[in-house]
């Protein structure tokens, strides 16, 4: 019997956050009758010299290339096609495999996809301050705090209304020391805002660059955080290495559904807790007030107390206590300060006015 053929190019753009690659974007030119056609499902890289990719059914690779190039020494044919490599790929570092592959009935498959190579060497991490407001030319950042050494490379930042399967932020292959605060600018609204990627911590320019910490920036100037919103640090599969929950109100339910789920997705990572410590969903109760937030009144962790993964850890700082890039400030805000000053101001300008006459 003549078997039918079909022919199918994927080209998949950006990589997924839960433990593989997944298509974000998938363009299919099929010309076949077959109901059993081979789908791609995703890319991984399982060690320095081993990576796996998925399909819906068993296939054999007719070709595999890698960009940067990579000298293939075995390719193992199945449902997970396991490709190893002969030598080492650079650690957390972006490439592009190429790969033409058959399934037992002879129908072919042609993939293009992203990954990043494996990286075994993570440094402990914890996110320490957040601004969440923007006035020109001070913009949004997320600062983190390396408690150990290692490579952020592979790394990606998350946040709630931007979605859970769609990198804020990927990190390139950086070595960092320990003890370092690296500052994520979120927008790049002024000229000399350069990634620091080498020693040299007082190479970029801009508000807030630190000489004191490692800056990076996000391109163009568009708003990718929210007064009530989440950030969470993941590894290449995925897993929660920090994050923060934060909300201007705190009664009722979420107002988003994206709110919600990025809630039941810190829960289900024991990332984040409930404030009592007790069961059920994560509400905004349970998230570190933001109604306070300004430009200079950052979301700051408490660094000289244990992470209990809650908002036990989170304050407001004081007004112009923002600190990008050095340790955090301990004078926490408080409206009712700000009232009793506010009273105390207007009852000595009263008592003035009163001598005065």
């Amino acid at each position: 019997m003549k078997l039918m053929k079909w022919y199918a190019i994927i080209l998949v753009a950006g990589t997924a956050v839960f433990g593989s690659c997944k298509p974000e974007a998938v363009l299919q030119n099929v010309i076949s009758f077959d109901t059993t056609m081979p789908v791609f499902s995703g890319v991984r890289a399982l060690s320095s010299t081993q990576i796996a990719f998925d399909f819906s059914v068993p296939v054999t690779a007719s070709s595999v290339h890698f960009d940067p190039p990579a000298e293939i020494a075995h390719i193992e044919a199945g449902q997970r096609l396991m490709v190893t490599v002969k030598a080492p790929l650079p650690e957390g570092s972006r490439m592009m495999a190429d790969l033409l592959v058959a399934d037992e009935k002879g129908n072919t498959l042609s993939v293009l996809t992203p990954f990043f190579s494996r990286n075994n060497h993570i440094p402990g991490l914890r996110i320490t301050e957040i601004r969440t407001e923007y006035s020109k030319p001070k913009v949004e950042f997320i600062e983190l705090y390396t408690t150990s050494k290692g490579n952020l490379g592979a790394l990606s930042v998350i946040t709630a209304l931007n979605g859970t399967n769609k990198p804020l932020y990927e990190f390139p292959p950086l070595e960092v020391a320990q003890g370092e605060y690296i500052v994520l600018h979120l927008r790049t609204v002024e000229e000399g805002c350069v990634d620091e990627l080498t020693g040299d911590l007082g190479r970029s320019g801009g508000t807030d660059a630190s000489p004191f910490a490692r800056d990076l920036w996000i391109g163009g100037s568009e708003e990718r955080l929210r007064k009530t919103d989440g950030v969470a640090l993941l590894d290449q599969d995925g897993a929660v290495l920090d994050a923060v929950l934060f909300s201007e109100y705190t009664t009722g339910d979420w107002q988003k559904n994206e709110l919600a789920r990025f809630s039941s997705f810190l829960a289900g990572s024991s990332a984040w807790s409930k404030i009592e410590g007790k069961d059920g969903p994560i509400l905004p109760q349970d998230a570190s007030g933001s109604v306070a937030t300004t430009t200079t009144r950052t979301i700051c962790r408490d660094e000289l107390v244990p992470d209990s993964n809650s908002a036990r850890d989170w304050y407001v700082i004081v007004t112009s206590g923002a600190t990008p890039g050095l340790p955090n400030r301990t004078e926490r805000y408080s409206e009712t300060a700000k009232s009793v000053k506010t009273k105390q101001l207007k009852t000595s300008s009263a008592t003035a006015n009163k001598k005065k006459k």
